[in-house]
């Protein structure tokens, strides 16, 4: 399992999800589906040459950015 830093701020009508660790991020309509879609990407970009996932238990550290 591997943990990750990762920060999630809403961008119009969508939520962006960024790894902090590394320069990979994503986005949805939720915050849910943009974390979801930050963890799928975490683990395409760590496939291993096998063409095995090595997958991405939780996604356990975060922070988040809101409008105030």
């Amino acid at each position: 399992m591997k943990t990750f830093n990762y920060a999630i701020w809403r961008e119009g009508k969508y939520y962006v999800s960024r790894c902090l660790n590394n320069d990979i991020a994503s986005f949805g309509e939720s915050r849910e589906e943009a974390l979801a879609n930050l963890k799928e990407a975490l683990e395409l970009c760590f496939e291993d040459n096998t063409g095995e996932y090595i997958e991405v238990a939780e996604v356990s550290i975060g922070e988040e950015f809101i409008d105030a």
